[in-house]
Formats: structure tokens, C-alpha cells, sequence
């Protein structure tokens, strides 16, 4: 698998959670719902971008999938969702463009707020030990 799908699929998976989670099997077939928050709507707008431009022979597979993902998001029903979606995007390179276009834009920058005494914040971090009295070593 390209490096980008890997890297697209780890961008949509929370979206495809969320519109699992809001929507249920009925994800595909259901319009857009102004109740729903953004994020799930985001995902319901994938997964019926892929459902579209899959062809007739595929979209029964790929219904299957979405219906046991709703029941299943974390184990190996939701596996066997992103394995379609990656298959579809292996098969159609537009799609890759199409799905990049529906995500938010990413900016480069990044703000983080550590209000408080003593308070801490990381962008990225490998270990942090705080406190009073905190000591590493003896």
C-alpha cells in the first residue's frame, strides 16, 4: 500500500468513526443531517464519495462492510470497512484526490494553552514528569 493511502486513511478513520457512530448502516443512503456534528457528516461525505465511485459489482461489498463496521467501529468489521476503502483507493486515483479535497485544510501552525501553575503543554512529547518534589534518578 502507497504511503499516501496509508497517510489519507489514518486522516478520514476518525470521520468514518464518527459517521458510523451518528448514522448508523443507514450512513450511505441518508442525507446530510444538520443535527449530526461536522465531523460525522465529514465521514457520511467519504464514505458515500467511495460508495459513488465504486461500480456496480463493488458497492454490494462495500454496503456489507459499512453495515457490520455500524455495529462493530473498533474490531474487524471496522478493518474490513477500511480494506474496502483501501481497495478502492488503490483502484482509483482520483478518488485519492477527491477524498483529500473533502478534508479540512491542515494548517502549519499549532496552538497549545497551559494555563494554570505549574501547568505543562506539548505539541509532541516523549516523556514529561512534573510536580513538586519530582525527582528522576537517586
Amino acid at each position: 500500500m502507497s504511503a499516501e493511502i496509508a497517510a489519507l486513511m489514518e486522516q478520514v478513520g476518525p470521520y468514518l468513526t464518527a459517521a458510523l457512530g451518528a448514522y448508523g448502516g443507514a450512513v450511505l443512503t441518508r442525507a446530510e443531517d444538520a443535527a449530526v456534528d461536522a465531523s460525522a457528516n465529514l465521514g457520511r461525505r467519504i464514505l458515500h464519495t467511495v460508495w459513488r465511485r465504486r461500480g456496480e459489482a463493488e458497492r454490494p461489498a462495500l454496503e456489507s462492510a459499512v453495515h457490520d463496521a455500524a455495529e462493530d467501529t473498533e474490531g474487524d468489521a471496522a478493518a474490513a470497512l477500511r480494506q474496502q476503502i483501501k481497495r478502492a483507493l488503490r483502484d482509483d486515483a482520483d478518488l485519492i484526490r477527491e477524498l483529500v479535497g473533502l478534508l479540512p485544510e491542515r494548517s502549519g501552525t499549532v496552538t497549545i494553552t497551559a494555563p494554570g501553575t505549574r501547568a505543562i503543554a506539548a505539541h509532541s512529547i516523549g516523556t514529561a514528569i512534573t510536580g513538586d518534589n519530582t525527582h528522576i534518578g537517586k
